[in-house]
């Protein structure tokens, strides 16, 4: 499975992918950030950051995007572009029929180090040594989509394998994906 994983920011908006199956190795493709100017135009910015996952997307072809959910913050300026660069990533996903993952932060942090509060130090430590990098990749939001896209093969594939099949069983294609509670 290919992964591009997207922490989206206005200023910084960080894009990795990776390779891999759940349990192997995973491979590094791409690592870098669509950087913008605070000075530009809102919609030059957002523009910019369309362009630059555009080209990602061009570039890397994934099987699967993993963008990290926006969450409440005390600056609701900054939540505001985060969460119009997150709509960007969705869309540009979205029209290419490629299926769009939500992860929080949390749940990131939680499967590259076992600590759903670790650090930006942390993560960034376990992303270079799951993938096998001479060095840390930076800056830290470069570091949190690679996390997105790690997670997202870990965890992701089950996820979209239940909900295929819950699809297929409802279009009668298949059993349902349950498991039945039996009385003892």
């Amino acid at each position: 499975m290919r992964v591009l994983g997207v922490d989206p920011g206005l200023t910084r908006c960080g894009l990795g992918a990776v390779e891999g199956v759940p349990g192997k190795p995973l491979s590094l493709l791409d690592v870098g950030v669509v950087r913008t100017s605070p000075g530009d135009e809102p919609a030059q910015r957002l523009l910019a950051v369309e362009q630059g996952i555009e080209a990602a997307l061009d570039r890397l072809r994934p099987d699967a995007v993993a963008v990290e959910r926006v969450f409440a913050q005390h600056n609701v300026r900054t939540v505001m572009g985060t969460a119009q660069a997150s709509g960007i990533a969705i869309v540009c996903a979205a029209r290419r029929g490629l299926p769009v993952a939500l992860h929080t932060p949390s749940e990131a942090k939680a499967a590259i180090t076992g600590n759903g509060r670790a650090g930006k130090a942390q993560v960034q430590a376990m992303v270079t040594r799951l993938l096998r990098l001479p060095e840390a990749p930076r800056p830290a939001d470069a570091a949190d989509a690679l996390a997105l896209a790690i997670c997202h093969v870990w965890r992701g594939g089950a996820t979209n394998r239940l909900v295929a099949a819950r699809q297929a069983a409802a279009e009668g294609r298949g059993p349902a994906p349950y498991i039945r509670r039996v009385a003892k």
